[in-house]
């Protein structure tokens, strides 16, 4: 059987990981082991995050309605409950990036909705 040299592949790996870890404070982005290990964390932080980054959107866009609608005497339940039935079907990010970036045109919605 003909001797099989690991060396090219073995570095590969470690050149890879380490150049993931580019940017990490202390041994995290030089020392392999250790460069290993906070990958693997830092996936499951991500998987994770991702996932609370969609009610941490929401939570925000509600805060920039409620304050677009206060401004204008209403507050954000009164409004929500008054689009549901007028059937107006704008979702919550169009209506936070209306009130937050186009205050006439979220007027606008508000004065369908009275």
């Amino acid at each position: 059987m003909t001797r099989v040299k690991k060396g090219v592949h073995a570095l590969k790996r470690r050149r890879s990981v380490l150049k993931q870890t580019k940017g990490f404070r202390h041994g995290r982005s030089t020392k392999e082991r250790m460069a290993k290990d906070a990958l693997l964390h830092a996936g499951s932080y991500s998987f994770a995050h991702r996932k609370d980054k969609k009610s941490h959107n929401r939570k925000l866009w509600n805060i920039k309605i409620n304050a677009g609608a206060r401004e204008l005497g209403m507050s954000y339940s009164q409004l929500i409950g008054a689009l549901h039935k007028k059937n107006i079907l704008l979702d919550r990010k169009i209506l936070s990036d209306f009130a937050e970036h186009h205050p006439e045109t979220f007027a606008k919605v508000l004065a369908a909705v009275k």
